[in-house]
């Protein structure tokens, strides 16, 4: 028996919304990358872009476990010397582009390289309600149905 290898004619790429209000972030951030690379598919390789186009949602109500809201610190260095900064994460959800929380969540649960910088085009996130890939016509992912602790209320 021979092994399967995609070739670029072999792939097919679907559209997916994902809404997150509500579901915790590690785990929609694991399924999203999941799906980004295409491991759901049984046509998997790992060298090709085989993953599909997800659209996220609602990205600003996405929930935290435990006191990680709080707790939880994310640090950055401006280049500068003595330029280390840090935001909590419930302050980064509470700015100006809440959407960055599940883009580094997600963009960290994938291998670094060209490859993953590529699939990481494929993901698209909203803070909002509205996005503008109707005409893509995207299925529903629901992700809150797929595990119980995917969910949590809110705090």
């Amino acid at each position: 028996m021979k092994t399967f290898s995609a070739t670029p004619a072999d792939i097919d790429k679907k559209w997916f919304i994902i809404d997150a209000e509500g579901v915790v972030l590690g785990r929609l951030a694991s399924i999203i990358a999941f799906r980004l690379r295409g491991k759901h598919k049984p046509t998997f390789t790992p060298s090709m872009d085989m993953g599909d186009n997800i659209i996220v949602i609602n990205a600003d109500k996405v929930q935290m476990t435990g006191k990680k809201r709080t707790d939880k610190i994310h640090y950055w260095h401006t280049g500068y010397p003595g330029g280390i900064k840090s935001r909590t994460a419930g302050q980064i959800l509470e700015g100006k582009f809440p959407e960055r929380l599940l883009e580094k969540a997600v963009q960290r649960m994938l291998p670094g390289g060209p490859l993953s910088r590529k699939q990481m085009t494929n993901l698209r996130i909203y803070a909002g309600t509205e996005h503008g890939h109707e005409a893509q016509n995207p299925e529903v992912l629901d992700v809150k149905a797929m595990n119980p602790k995917n969910t949590r209320s809110q705090s």
